[in-house]
């Protein structure tokens, strides 16, 4: 079914002289101002029954009224998808997400999605754009996900994102043996020559930055704590390839696999089957959208990523021994 919305608001003091779309964004604050720009446009948002330009300037005592509909989002149905739910309640869902499994319908998944998940555990965020999904995690990467069940709440989740007030730390095992943290601060945008990828874009690219500390680490690799202030496409990804030290398994950014010049025989076989980014979205804080409450959320590494760890484990007190012996 669709939403029919229906309000009115009468200019005040304070807002007298300023632009319409952001008078309405200021009283109408459960919908994002590209949301109210569009409504303008489309005339279902009016000044005292009258179409106006986004920018034309409103004065004390104007009534500006809304009456709209949102469609629900017929082109993606819903499906009985298992979701590993964290944290639930009226406004918001936390998600652990299970590797391998898209985020939103693409061309080649149309269906079998989180969206198409989320639609059938809660067939009110229909009304709300993409399901209510603000930030995304590529299809084989694990872990915390945050998803608007209303418009309001995913309007000030979309803010939360955009002033980076919302916390979101990764782990990964790295390729190569660090020394210690850093930050990476680097533009990144669409690759010029591969249309699939991004990359770092000094000139073209937007601001990403990506800050990192060392965990443990291994003979050949580094099991590491990441920290985003940004959300670019991939950008945990570009950026530690930037720097040399790509995510083991990462089928777009490492290259070509080297084998370690000498290593277990069950690490060498765990390395040779383990298909996926090494990355697992661990820990996510926000204030909650509607409460206005500090949150905050920590969940395990999934499995494959513990087993592959303990094998690096073991690898490095193996190789320690050996060097004890002599």
């Amino acid at each position: 079914m669709a939403e029919r919305i229906v309000k009115e608001a009468q200019v005040p003091f304070e807002l007298n002289g300023q632009r319409f779309d952001l008078v309405a964004t200021e009283l109408f604050s459960d919908y994002s101002r590209s949301r109210i720009q569009s409504w303008i446009k489309e005339g279902v948002l009016l000044v005292d029954g009258k179409k106006s330009k986004a920018k034309e300037k409103l004065f004390v005592g104007e009534t500006i009224s809304l009456e709209a509909v949102v469609e629900d989002i017929e082109e993606h149905l819903p499906e009985d998808i298992p979701l590993d739910i964290v944290y639930e309640d009226e406004d918001i869902l936390v998600i652990n997400k299970p590797t391998g499994l898209v985020v939103h319908p693409a061309v080649g998944h149309r269906t079998g999605t989180l969206m198409n998940g989320v639609l059938f555990h809660c067939p009110e965020s229909a009304h709300v754009p993409r399901a209510g999904i603000v930030h995304r995690l590529d299809k084989e990467t694990t872990g915390l996900m945050v998803v608007a069940k209303t418009l309001a709440a995913q309007t000030d989740l979309v803010t939360q994102l955009q002033d980076r007030s919302m916390g979101r730390e990764y782990e990964a095992i790295a390729i190569g043996i660090m020394t210690g943290g850093g930050t990476v601060n680097e533009p990144i945008g669409r690759h010029p020559q591969n249309r699939q990828k991004m990359a770092v874009e000094p000139i073209s690219g937007k601001d990403a930055i990506t800050h990192y500390r060392m965990l443990h680490r291994f003979r050949n690799h580094t099991h590491i704590r990441l920290k985003l202030e940004t959300g670019r496409t991939h950008q945990i990804r570009v950026h530690m390839s930037h720097i040399q030290f790509p995510l083991l398994g990462d089928p777009q950014y490492a290259g070509r696999m080297k084998m370690p010049k000498s290593c277990t025989p069950e690490l060498r076989e765990e390395l040779h089957t383990f298909r996926r980014q090494a990355l697992h979205a661990k820990r996510l804080e926000l204030s909650h959208p509607i409460t206005g409450e500090f949150m905050e959320w920590e969940v395990d590494l999934p499995d494959d990523m513990l087993q592959l760890i303990d094998l690096l484990e073991q690898d490095l007190a193996e190789a320690d021994a050996v060097e004890g012996d002599y």
